[in-house]
């Protein structure tokens, strides 16, 4: 049976698949979207609210 190749998940829109919506980009590692929510101080302070609020919405 052959393999299925591993989907990466979009580390910005929560639980989704990478759907390469940024012109280049073959995955999250050089996603230009990621790279600007994550060099920006304010930004991904709010990128990690909203990360921490969906966590704690599967857990409790």
């Amino acid at each position: 049976m052959p393999r299925k190749r591993p989907e990466p998940k979009c580390p910005i829109r929560f639980g989704e698949s990478c759907t390469l919506c940024f012109p280049g980009a073959d995955g999250p590692q050089n996603c230009g979207l990621v790279y600007l929510v994550q060099s920006d101080p304010e930004m991904a302070e709010e990128f990690a609210a909203a990360r921490r609020e969906h966590r704690d919405s599967f857990v409790g």
